[in-house]
């Protein structure tokens, strides 16, 4: 028989991560160097292509 390894998955280290709240219940979570407004546009964009 074959042992299959377990993938071992590491959640990101959200204190090294900016928090940015879309909404009352969305947040994500971006590089503390990168610009949250444009983050909330990529973040928009992708709904607008959906509908497109």
């Amino acid at each position: 028989m074959i042992d299959r390894k377990q993938n071992a998955f590491k959640p990101p280290d959200t204190r090294k991560l900016q928090e940015v709240i879309i909404d009352h219940r969305t947040r994500i979570y971006i590089a503390l160097d990168a610009d949250p407004q444009k983050a909330r546009e990529r973040y928009f964009s992708r709904f607008e292509t959906k509908k497109a």
